[in-house]
């Protein structure tokens, strides 16, 4: 587990800084912070102002708005195709010489090297947009050398943004203006742990995924499907539930809320940036003082090892 370096009290953005007059090529994590923010705060609007567009009264879709990937259940909306697209036309002017890798427009992080990729999940709970449930983020990292430096998540929903930089702590803004400095929670025992998981598409890793569940639930406080990797690691940060963990994320699922809750104080346990997900890795956030106990209980349940799609 990744021990990581954290700011107790790190100072507020300037939202008043305009990204695009920053240098084009700055690595400053605070710069780039910005930056995500700015990103993903953009892309957020978009997802706000065109879910009543393509979602009409009583779930009526508009034609050609969804369509399927990686199995039937696993949908991709024209929302998520627009905000990623939107997200790379920004970049191209603000940040031209960076690499992207995006969920639905894909890219290549072992070419970056040591330039900056931003990595994005347009819509990390594409599923909860879809049924209108209030889960569903947009999410930006700035990632260097197989690290992520800083990134932004937003609820969409709740119009709240989580941000981190690395070395320089996390925060949350809510749509009113109220900052909060995120810490994890002070549980020193995993049968008191509220944890939340998600789970594959696949069958095959589901059914493995659902025997693990059995195996953990009588250990913990209680599990949580909430339905978004992003928010679920955001919420480890915020205090708001105690660990996540979920095997077979993708970067694009992990990249800025690891290190939100990363600098909220959480242990991690995480693949190298570039690894896919169907090899099926564990992606592991846990509160300080239950992490060894809640890592020693994946390593005798199974859950510490791979989980790859049949």
């Amino acid at each position: 587990m990744s021990h990581p370096t954290s700011a107790p009290h790190p100072a507020p953005l300037d939202t008043a800084t305009d990204p695009a007059a920053l240098d084009a090529t700055t690595t400053d994590p605070a710069d780039l912070r910005r930056i995500a923010v700015d990103l993903a705060e953009s892309a957020a609007a978009h997802v706000r102002a065109r879910r009543p567009e393509v979602f009409g009264p009583a779930g009526v879709v508009a034609d050609g708005a969804v369509q399927a990937k990686s199995t039937p259940t696993d949908p991709v909306t024209v929302v998520d195709t627009e905000t990623e697209e939107l997200v790379r036309a920004l970049l191209a002017e603000q940040r031209p010489h960076d690499l992207v890798v995006g969920e639905e427009g894909g890219g290549d992080l072992a070419a970056a090297g040591d330039r900056i990729c931003w990595v994005v999940d347009p819509i990390d709970g594409t599923v909860n947009f879809l049924y209108g449930l209030p889960g569903y983020a947009v999410s930006v990292a700035a990632v260097r050398n197989g690290r992520s430096v800083a990134g932004a998540v937003v609820d969409v929903a709740r119009s709240a943004t989580y941000s981190a930089a690395r070395g320089l702590g996390a925060l949350r803004v809510d749509a009113d203006g109220t900052v909060e400095h995120l810490r994890c929670t002070p549980v020193r025992e995993a049968s008191m742990a509220l944890v939340a998981t998600g789970f594959a598409y696949g069958t095959g890793r589901r059914t493995e995924q659902a025997a693990l569940v059995a195996r953990l639930l009588p250990a913990v406080r209680d599990i949580r499907r909430l339905g978004a990797a992003a928010l679920d690691l955001c919420l480890v940060g915020a205090g708001r539930l105690d660990a996540f963990y979920e095997h077979g994320l993708n970067t694009w699922d992990w990249a800025a809320g690891a290190l939100v809750a990363a600098e909220a104080g959480a242990r991690l346990v995480l693949p190298p940036a570039t690894a896919r997900g169907e090899a099926g890795d564990l992606v592991l956030a846990a509160a300080p003082g239950i992490a060894d106990e809640l890592l020693a209980l994946f390593e005798r349940t199974g859950g510490a090892a791979p989980i790859p799609q049949p």
